[in-house]
């Protein structure tokens, strides 16, 4: 996707319409999507590979030159005819979030696109560390991509880690880790979340989600995001692990599902544990979260998190 701003000032409402007047003052853009995912890679890695699916239109174009400035390989990218790249425009104020409008044809991935799909991903294969599934309903991911990649990776003894989509009910069956935030992990349990006061590990319908998890996705392990409360780490056969948040300011939460993905999989890609990795996770989703815009972790600003 491509995250497109426009920035500007209100100083008086329209005579026209009760909404306000916004003087555009600049315009910026930045990947998005699973493209903001591996932006945040390619700032500790010069190997973060992107596949999904553009239009032929300027928007991919921007796209492209955006991850080719970071790092990012695209080749993987499949190219439609007659899809439009999926581009949200956020129009914003003094800090003031006022609308966001979206342009995006939502259609499910052809049996043509699947088996592309499929032979470039046995190709690159051989020199990956890790594989990242971002879904966000939009008709890219589905079942029959789900269960030819994770059976492509499970053979090669690859780790997998997924961000599930709540409209997007999906098997994960092969995955390493599954990473919901708190509202799509009670949406795919199918419980009602009451929000109970107090330490998430005192939380027992959070508690009961994440075991329920575990067996419904038959994965190993699931972290459930919580926001300002931190993540919480379920694993089989151990006692559920809880990260608080180090989050000092919040400006916007945009972009924080992103980079907690991100940089989980890196971690453990390199050989930490899952329990670092997630405090890794959490520290640079704290950072990006003090960001306005789609932003990224650089080095510099993870080693003085911990420092601090």
């Amino acid at each position: 996707m491509l995250d497109h701003f426009i920035w500007g000032a209100v100083r008086r409402i329209s005579p026209e319409a009760p909404v306000p007047i916004v003087e555009v003052t600049k315009e910026t853009t930045f990947p998005g999507g699973a493209a903001n995912v591996a932006r945040n890679l390619s700032a500790f890695t010069s190997h973060a590979y992107l596949m999904g699916r553009v239009g032929r239109d300027s928007a991919a174009g921007e796209l492209r030159r955006l991850l080719h400035e970071e790092g990012v390989n695209t080749d993987p990218m499949l190219e439609s005819s007659t899809l439009p790249t999926i581009a949200k425009t956020r129009i914003i104020a003094r800090q003031q979030h006022l609308v966001r409008v979206d342009r995006e044809t939502i259609q499910k991935l052809s049996a043509d696109e699947l088996d592309e799909v499929s032979q470039g991903v046995e190709a690159m294969l051989p020199e990956l560390d890790g594989l990242i599934i971002e879904d966000y309903g939009k008709g890219f991911i589905t079942q029959a991509f789900v269960d030819r990649v994770l059976g492509q990776a499970k053979a090669a003894g690859k780790l997998v880690t997924v961000d599930p989509s709540p409209h997007n009910p999906l098997s994960w069956r092969g995955a390493t880790l599954v990473k919901p935030n708190r509202l799509e992990a009670f949406a795919a349990a199918g419980i009602q979340d009451q929000r109970t006061p107090g330490p998430p590990l005192e939380d027992r319908r959070l508690l009961e989600v994440g075991e329920q998890l575990l067996d419904q996705w038959a994965v190993g392990k699931v972290l459930v995001t919580l926001g300002e409360q931190g993540m919480m780490l379920f694993q089989r056969d151990s006692a559920p692990h809880h990260i608080p948040t180090r989050a000092r300011e919040v400006y916007d939460v945009s972009g924080a599902g992103d980079t907690a993905i991100a940089f989980l999989t890196l971690a453990m890609a390199v050989g930490l544990s899952a329990e670092a990795a997630a405090e890794i996770a959490n520290r640079a989703s704290g950072i990006v979260v003090g960001k306005l815009g789609t932003a990224r972790v650089m080095e510099d600003e993870l080693l003085q998190s911990f420092e601090d």
